[in-house]
């Protein structure tokens, strides 16, 4: 395996960028936003447009607008924000954290020494999160290199600051995890996207997706306590945390019935801040009814949508195929 240059041109290009002030990433991420919503020039405004006609029928055209600008405007500032946070030492990471709500929830499951599960979705700028966690705990995270291999050495150091023990997202890396929990260790799961294998199929907004159970497992199969996590930007160049509890259900049950839950606290997240959530990941074509949705134009594809939430049988869809 080839060792990557930390002397070449993209390696120093991106340490370059994530030592600027957050200030500059953010007015950066404002002015491309303000492009991408004024021009129309990706596929991206289109996919969150849908994307929230199918999570949240009843906004009004106007407000799934705004709610689409803003999402734009807030999921490329975190992605410029992640720079920041990956470039910065634990230290000023911590600081950006000027208020926590909930943090006695964390230091209460810590006390139990049972494990704790972070369920974290992909919600306002989730990576400032890690260097707060990791002052009380040791983290074990799954972890899939970037392809970039300049990009991966640059996350990995990162992630190294924050002395975090990588795993791989594979059996091997799942085996370790429950080692840490037994072991009253911390890990974090991203559960809101498709999983490439297995999982559960379970309601997401009214429609059925599969859906990773890992999270579900790890916390049935330990007892490790869950809690949930987000950030959101504030006005003062820094960040606000939010720590929640799980529905009490989680800990019992079924996988599946696990799975909803999580799904469910997700949910209710996102009716509450629909504004931060990142709406550009394809997350309804994880129903075998759903697999093109977003290909067709948004009639069409708001028809399947309805079919699937009506439970209209698969044939019936693959017969009206079949006859156009």
């Amino acid at each position: 395996m080839t060792t990557p240059d930390t002397h070449s041109f993209n390696y120093r290009l991106l340490r370059f960028v994530s030592r600027q002030p957050i200030q500059f990433s953010r007015f950066i991420a404002r002015m491309l936003a303000g492009l991408v919503n004024s021009l129309k020039i990706t596929k991206t405004s289109r996919t969150i447009q849908l994307n929230l006609q199918i999570a949240l029928p009843y906004l009004t055209e106007d407000e799934r607008h705004q709610i689409t600008q803003q999402a734009i405007r807030n999921e490329l500032t975190s992605y410029f924000e992640f720079f920041s946070v990956w470039g910065a030492s634990n230290e000023k990471n911590i600081s950006r954290i000027q208020n926590i709500t909930g943090e006695h929830y964390f230091h209460e499951a810590l006390a139990e020494n049972k494990g704790l599960v972070l369920i974290v979705p992909h919600f306002g700028t989730w990576e400032v999160m890690n260097a707060w966690c990791a002052q009380f705990t040791p983290m074990t995270i799954l972890y899939k290199p970037v392809k970039n291999a300049d990009a991966d050495t640059f996350v990995r150091e990162a992630r190294s600051r924050e002395q975090a023990n990588l795993v791989p997202t594979d059996e091997s890396g799942v085996r370790q995890i429950f080692k840490a929990l037994k072991k009253g260790g911390t890990t974090v799961i991203l559960p809101d996207h498709s999983p490439h294998a297995g999982g559960e199929m379970v309601d997401y907004f009214g429609i059925p997706l599969i859906s990773s159970n890992l999270s579900s497992k790890l916390i049935q199969k330990t007892k490790a306590k869950a809690l949930l996590l987000y950030a959101i930007r504030n006005d003062q160049d820094g960040f606000d945390m939010f720590i929640e509890p799980i529905d009490p259900a989680i800990y019992e049950g079924s996988d599946s019935h696990g799975t909803l839950v999580i799904h469910q606290a997700i949910e209710n997240l996102i009716r509450r801040y629909p504004q931060h959530y990142h709406w550009s990941y394809k997350r309804f074509k994880a129903n075998p009814m759903l697999d093109n949705i977003y290909k067709f134009d948004e009639s069409e594809a708001l028809e399947r949508i309805e079919q699937v939430r009506s439970k209209v049988p698969l044939d019936t869809i693959v017969a009206s195929d079949s006859s156009t």
